[in-house]
């Protein structure tokens, strides 16, 4: 598959390496980079061949966030087709035109949530608005030594409650420390981020890569299926009402589990204390 600002490679292995790919931009967020995002996010819902996804951004930054030279021009451009089947507002053009990039955006957010492969977030300089959002909507962040985030739209005159950032920081970091870099916009770098649990570890920048690698390498030894029904019951724990919702879920996800040739050829290895190699399919 071939993209103009984004990048994709599926290693024999099974890892996926999606790389944001504006680096004279520091990969700001262009219609462009939106549309690419949801064309490979909409592939790798079907694609089993991927098992694990590892996101970057070319050069020295994740992602700036929206690229508002071009959200400028965006405004004085022709308003898409697609958005009228979605909106009939008795509103300015201009309105209408943002709640469609609002929604087309935000909803690639869905789309990080529901992909089947975990996604590890690397993160090397600043991962600002949209760009933190991504690394948020991710299943594992390691962050490099030179990484900074911020939630900045308050910043701007807007709320920084956006693209998710309301439901995941909390979630992430606890409450209170989350309210308190949302209501603020400041910066928090690298060796914060590892203190209050938004990531996982950090690492020199030049070690990004091989530390995401390994951990997508202990993912390939367990079960496709095993993975894909975790990651299914973390998204419905994060926003089920009760226990016993949540013991029910995972009651259907071990039994289907169990029943997977996966299981047994598992179970089986480590009787006979073999290493098991799972198939692309």
């Amino acid at each position: 598959m071939k993209f103009e600002t984004i990048k994709f490679e599926l290693r024999e292995d099974g890892i996926g390496i999606l790389t944001l790919n504006r680096p004279d931009r520091l990969n700001a967020l262009s219609l462009q980079m939106m549309e690419d995002l949801h064309q490979i996010f909409d592939h790798l819902m079907t694609n089993l061949d991927c098992r694990v996804v590892i996101m970057r951004g070319e050069g020295r930054a994740f992602c700036t966030g929206l690229d508002l030279k071009e959200a400028i021009v965006l405004q004085k451009s022709k308003t898409p087709k697609e958005y009228k089947k979605f909106y009939f507002l008795d509103a300015p053009e201009k309105i209408k035109k943002s709640i469609y990039y609002e929604w087309r955006l935000s909803h690639l957010i869905l789309k990080m949530r529901k992909t089947n492969q975990p996604i590890i977030a690397i993160i090397q300089g600043p991962a600002v608005g949209g760009g933190i959002a991504f690394v948020m909507a991710a299943d594992i962040r390691i962050a490099g030594e030179n990484a900074k985030f911020n939630i900045g739209f308050i910043n701007i005159g807007l709320s920084s409650a956006d693209i998710g950032s309301s439901y995941f920081l909390p979630r992430l970091i606890g409450l209170s420390r989350a309210a308190e870099i949302m209501y603020t916009g400041r910066f928090f770098e690298a060796k914060e981020a590892e203190n209050i649990g938004f990531v996982s570890k950090v690492v020199p920048d030049e070690n990004l890569m091989d530390a995401a690698i390994d951990i997508g390498k202990e993912m390939l030894n367990k079960s496709p299926l095993g993975l894909r029904m975790t990651k299914e019951a973390i998204n419905i724990s994060l926003d089920s009402p009760s226990l016993e919702t949540i013991i029910q879920l995972e009651n259907r996800t071990q039994m289907l589990c169990a029943a997977s040739k996966d299981a047994m050829n598992a179970i089986q290895a480590k009787i006979e204390k073999k290493q098991i190699r799972y198939p692309l399919h």
